[in-house]
């Protein structure tokens, strides 16, 4: 595994792209309503087959397609706070007003313009066929990082979304990032080096979920050497296609 670049192998079979043109926008609202709305019915379905909502008229998207055929595989957003009222508060900081330790982490002791949060991670049906997952709009368990023979099973889609979400945040210079995550995801997330630190009680939002943080400096600079080269190849693909679209 050691000789392995999994910088190359992503790109091999996927691409990563922030969706700057209102196609691009289209697509991560169609993921989202085949997973949100038609496979897990955690929203109502649309004439339109587009999932929106208020949040993402002050977000980056991030959608990841199979390289070739355009295949549409997962999407995220950073949900940057509203330039036009930055006092608004996110969506973890609404949801888990009552849990979060603000010993652990104050939201109010940084400034509006440093923070964001990661949601809407979906991963379409065909790329969610693990046990379990079909319930789930997208995750990975701890048999993910475990070697299998000479391979390992490495969670690409959901792996390479989350550090997509950290390149755009550090990109804003957003370095507290919040997001809503099931229990065990920072355990995972700890294998890889990517370090997510949960800052309050577990809350129920369509199953058990933590409020975590993550400091996107640390983040980079806590991966391990495999996964560096992954991160250095999404990083450099979400700005090829800022030089794409100047705007």
């Amino acid at each position: 595994m050691s000789d392995r670049n999994l910088g190359e192998t992503f790109a091999q079979y996927f691409e990563i792209l922030p969706a700057l043109d209102a196609a691009t926008r289209a697509d991560v609202y169609h993921v989202r309503h085949e997973v949100y709305c038609r496979d897990l019915g955690w929203e109502p379905l649309r004439e339109d087959e587009q999932e929106t909502d208020a949040y993402d008229a002050h977000s980056v998207h991030l959608l990841l397609r199979r390289r070739g055929g355009g295949e549409l595989v997962g999407c995220t957003r950073v949900i940057l706070t509203n330039p036009q009222a930055p006092e608004e508060l996110l969506p973890v900081e609404e949801s888990c007003a009552e849990v979060l330790d603000h010993r652990v982490f104050d939201p109010a002791s940084v400034a509006r313009t440093r923070l964001a949060e990661v949601s809407r991670l979906a991963v379409m049906r065909n790329f969610r066929q693990r046990k379990g997952e079909q319930e789930t709009a997208g995750s990975m368990s701890g048999d993910d990082f475990e070697s299998r023979g000479p391979q390992m099973r490495f969670p690409f889609i959901p792996v390479g979304l989350y550090l997509g979400a950290a390149a755009v945040a550090r990109r804003f210079g957003r370095d507290h990032v919040l997001v809503l995550t099931e229990p065990r995801l920072a355990v995972h997330f700890a294998r890889i080096g990517f370090a997510i630190h949960p800052i309050g009680g577990a809350i129920e939002h369509r199953g058990l979920r933590v409020p975590s943080l993550l400091y996107t400096e640390k983040v980079i600079t806590g991966l391990r050497p495999l996964i560096r080269p992954l991160y250095e190849h999404i990083e450099a693909s979400v700005e090829a296609e800022y030089a794409r679209h100047p705007a």
